[in-house]
């Protein structure tokens, strides 16, 4: 494979940066522009050598080079990876002078591909790499760091090995059916086949809350114009974020920020004051609410208690038929100027004004956003996994019904097969380079 080099650490003013460089001729590459007391070209694995930069007898810096030999390093090749200043130019001079000793610049994900290629990692843990990269609280990245080190692997492996057991006994007796010995009961491997099927549906309801971990928990604010949805966004915020007015339709697009609750991200989004209006820019900005809601997981509808109690309850039945999956609360603002009585427990009176009950807010939001992760089980779950799980399920769904009809052992065996293959994807042990690149394509470039 050719040498491939890369920034690997953020790029920007900072203390440092570190440029990795993977590939047969890594070492060489990098000892062309290193001026030290040693020849890194003889140094052991594992070692850190520090001096001068250079290229074309220039000193581009004083950098840190480290030796990691294959196969003991990230990608399974020859790695080196140097630390130089942070900054916008001296990582660039840097890669520059590789490139043009050779080397290539590396693709989004191409030194995570390489160790995946190499059998350093399998398929679920790389995924995983990117998982953590992109981390959006603690638990999501506790979480992904052990499927890195191998624990979502592990479970897939023991799922993987019963369904071999019973591929196994059912193709058996096959070779013994000119005898006529039934050397397995049928109603045993239909115990084995409901046990399976009922564990891969734990890790497929797993996906949901897997989603919101990595995507965060949306909170939809919408309403009326001038119901107070801006100024609910910005005391949630603890920060003026929207414009707040009188004048109705002040907000044309939406806002959004994130915020953690219990450790769980949540977006929050402001927008736009539904109502019949000829003005274009607003109209679109009405659109974009109906995107918004289709993400959404809680919708906060608020409704101005100033004019009367009733009067947002239109919206709240148009938005329960239009969207009927999502979990909404009626928060009745204003209070200050007209009081009211909830009149059930889903609508809360509350004055994003003066902060009151505002504290309530945010505990459904808190306690929403938590019950939303529930199922998470120690297991983060993409799309390209989910859907392969999906049809695994169809697969052992295929066999149960196969073994209540009574089917022959080899139709049933051939479901069987299909799951392991498709676990066999899962974890990358069937692979092709379209797949891959699929994957790999959403790293960033440098890892």
């Amino acid at each position: 494979m050719e040498t491939i080099v890369a920034l690997a650490t953020p790029p920007g003013v900072s203390g440092i940066a570190v440029v990795r460089i993977s590939g047969e001729e890594a070492i060489e590459q990098a000892s062309k522009h290193f001026s030290g007391r040693h020849d890194i070209k003889t140094a052991k694995s594992h070692t850190i050598h520090y001096g001068k930069f250079v290229d074309n007898d220039n000193t581009i810096d004083l950098v840190t080079i480290s030796i990691y030999r294959g196969p003991n390093s990230y990608t399974g090749e020859d790695v080196v990876e140097i630390g130089c200043h942070g900054g916008f130019v001296i990582y660039e001079e840097i890669i520059n002078s590789l490139i043009k000793s050779g080397c290539r610049l590396a693709k989004p994900g191409e030194f995570t591909q390489r160790a995946f290629i190499n059998g350093k990692l399998d398929l679920l843990q790389a995924e995983s790499v990117a998982d953590i990269i992109h981390s959006k609280s603690i638990i999501s990245e506790q979480v992904s760091t052990r499927q890195l080190m191998g624990n979502f692997t592990q479970r897939i492996q023991n799922f993987k090995e019963k369904l071999i057991t019973i591929a196994g006994l059912l193709e058996l007796e096959l070779d013994f059916s000119d005898e006529d010995i039934d050397l397995i009961n049928k109603e045993d491997i239909m115990l084995m086949v409901d046990e399976l099927i009922a564990f891969n549906n734990e890790i497929i309801d797993s996906f949901n809350s897997s989603q919101i971990l990595n995507n965060g928990f949306s909170v939809a604010i919408v309403g009326y114009p001038n119901s107070g949805k801006s100024t609910l966004f910005n005391k949630l915020l603890n920060k003026d974020r929207a414009i707040v007015s009188p004048i109705p339709g002040t907000t044309r697009d939406y806002l959004e920020e994130y915020q953690y609750y219990d450790g769980v991200p949540v977006k929050l989004f402001d927008t736009a004051g539904i109502r019949e209006t000829e003005d274009l820019i607003e109209i679109e900005g009405i659109k974009l609410v109906e995107s918004i809601l289709r993400q959404s997981h809680l919708v906060l509808v608020i409704n101005d208690a100033s004019n009367n109690q009733v009067f947002s309850d239109k919206l709240l039945e148009e938005l329960k038929q239009k969207y009927p999956n999502k979990n909404y609360y009626l928060l009745q603002n204003k209070i200050d100027i007209l009081p009211v009585n909830p009149r059930n427990p889903k609508e809360i009176a509350i004055s994003a004004k003066n902060e009151t009950n505002l504290k309530a807010v945010k505990e459904i939001i808190a306690k929403s956003a938590k019950e939303s992760i529930s199922r998470v089980n120690d297991i983060l779950v993409n799309k390209r996994q989910y859907n392969l799980l999906k049809l695994i399920n169809l697969d052992l769904t295929n066999a149960k019904q196969s073994i209540i009809n009574n089917y022959q052992n080899e139709l049933i065996a051939i479901d069987i097969r299909n799951a392991i293959k498709k676990l066999g994807e899962l974890t990358g042990d069937i692979y092709n380079e379209e797949i891959l690149n699929q994957i790999f394509s959403s790293f960033c470039i440098g890892k």
